[in-house]
């Protein structure tokens, strides 16, 4: 019997690691892209063990939702939502944008 959590990636979250994937290898380097899709997938997959330890996301916590969380790897925030043996990555977006709106519009529609 297995402790682990289920991690399943969304269409959203699927979509905005393939638009990260894509920039970087425009802009910088398939290696580096490859690197990082390596990175993020091995974080995601991080979350089987401990679903519960990232952080809540404070955009949404101060509007008073709190079912979701986050972990980071380098800048990009993978936010997620664990429900009982499931762990739903709803999104992989750069932190280092405006996430108010954006996290708004992708996770409360």
């Amino acid at each position: 019997m297995t402790n682990k959590s289920k991690v399943i990636l969304t269409e959203t979250a699927e979509r905005d690691i393939l638009e990260i994937i894509e920039y970087i290898a425009d802009n910088d380097s398939v290696e580096s892209a490859e690197h990082v899709l390596e990175k993020i997938e091995s974080a995601c997959l991080s979350l089987e063990i401990e679903p519960n330890r990232g952080r809540r996301v404070p955009e949404l916590a101060r509007i008073g939702v709190m079912i979701f969380r986050q972990i980071y790897f380098k800048s990009y925030r993978i936010i997620y939502q664990a429900q009982n043996k499931k762990v739903l990555v709803m999104s992989v977006v750069d932190g280092r944008r405006d996430l108010s709106d954006l996290l708004a519009k992708k996770l409360l529609r």
